[in-house]
């Protein structure tokens, strides 16, 4: 008997309503025991959209950043337009799915933040990982500043990752729908599949390198189809009612330093359908360059190099990553989320996407990059 995620059909309306109020509801998902004689019923079962073995997952490891970087001036803030947008965030909901957060940094004073710990290690983050993105999303300024989205007043904190950076794929979903539970209006996400480790794991528990490697294949590809059938979920939803924006750092797993060919497809979980999946850019000779490690059929590109954000202990780092970009891009959103809802726009998930990449500039980049390489382009903020 093993442990599966299981992905339900939202509940049937009630008697005499509407049956599009299925839509309205939120996903169905649970943790369950089955066993392999029970799998083929499940798989036939109606209501069941999905299943599949938790997955690991784990931070996207950030690279230390160069010594200086830490006391110069945050340069992904004037380059996203963020210090000369007028909007701020107010009033935008943003969730943070990572290691937690430290809610004493001076960065999130007098800010409401919700916290929920789906790792089992308590709320708090012993790692760095998930306060540094939450300071470049909405941190403010401590000593100078780093957040985007100063004004955004309440976040939800959803702790997916354990105190040493490790997870699966069911406290994922579990985040995302607390998030969608709790009227998220933007969730990011700077997490990974563990692939790699999952076939350590397998080969460690006995099995040859090539068995270890297909089961792994088939627990990525089961878990994907779900995360794919839970944004279409949210899809639906988003035209009946509140459905977060999902942004998600694309890896840092190429090498462009050993040689420009040594590059990667985004990974899971932003290459599921409906996730905006996030470059890391560098600064370049008066253009923006792609950072060696990041990952390429991004959807859209931003700052991640060289980023300084709070960090654990009440201080400043600097570090570089993909991690470091998916926050600037949800940072922006909750602008574009304050002005498109002030001009009385509906403020939902493909109105904030599509002024995103409508948004997003070319004529930044250093030659030879290509779409591969930056998405639509470079996020950016909203001017007047």
């Amino acid at each position: 008997m093993k442990s599966y995620i299981i992905l339900r059909q939202p509940k049937a309306a009630a008697p005499g309503r509407l049956g599009l109020d299925r839509d309205r509801s939120p996903p169905r998902l649970d943790i369950e025991n089955v066993p392999d004689h029970a799998l083929g019923e499940l798989a036939a079962d109606s209501e069941v959209l999905g299943f599949a073995e938790p997955m690991p997952t784990s931070s996207i490891t950030p690279f230390d950043a160069a010594p200086a970087a830490a006391a110069a001036a945050n340069w992904g803030i004037a380059a996203v337009g963020a210090d000369t947008s007028p909007f701020t965030g107010a009033g935008v909901t943003v969730a943070v799915l990572d290691t937690g957060i430290e809610n004493t940094h001076p960065a999130f004073a007098g800010m409401t933040l919700v916290e929920e710990d789906f790792s089992g290690s308590g709320n708090g983050d012993v790692k760095g990982h998930g306060t540094h993105c939450a300071g470049t999303i909405f941190g403010r300024d401590v000593g100078q500043r780093i957040g985007i989205a100063r004004g955004v007043q309440k976040a939800l904190i959803g702790k997916v990752l354990g105190n040493d950076g490790k997870g699966d794929t069911g406290m994922i979903l579990r985040g995302l729908n607390w998030a969608l539970e709790q009227k998220a209006d933007i969730v990011s996400m700077s997490i990974g599949f563990d692939f790699p480790g999952l076939v350590a794991r397998l080969i460690a528990q006995g099995l040859p390198a090539d068995l270890a490697t297909s089961l792994a294949l088939e627990s990525y590809g089961d878990n994907l189809r779900v995360f794919d059938k839970y944004m279409e979920l949210l899809a639906a939803r988003a035209a009946f009612g509140p459905s977060p924006l999902v942004i998600a750092a694309a890896g840092n797993e190429s090498r462009r330093n050993i040689d420009p060919t040594h590059k990667i497809a985004a990974s899971l979980p932003s290459a599921a359908n409906g996730v905006v999946s996030v470059a890391a850019m560098g600064p370049g000779a008066g253009k923006f360059v792609a950072a060696d490690f990041s990952n390429v059929k991004a959807k859209i590109s931003a700052p991640g190099v060289d980023i300084t954000s709070a960090w654990v202990g009440g201080g400043l780092l600097a570090k570089s990553g993909t991690s470091m970009a998916c926050p600037h891009v949800a940072g922006v959103a909750a602008l574009w989320w304050q002005k498109l809802t002030a001009e009385g726009l509906s403020g939902k998930a493909s109105t904030i996407s599509a002024r995103l990449f409508a948004t997003a500039r070319r004529d930044v980049f250093a030659p030879g990059l290509d779409e591969g390489d930056v998405g639509q382009g470079f996020v950016t903020a909203p001017g007047q």
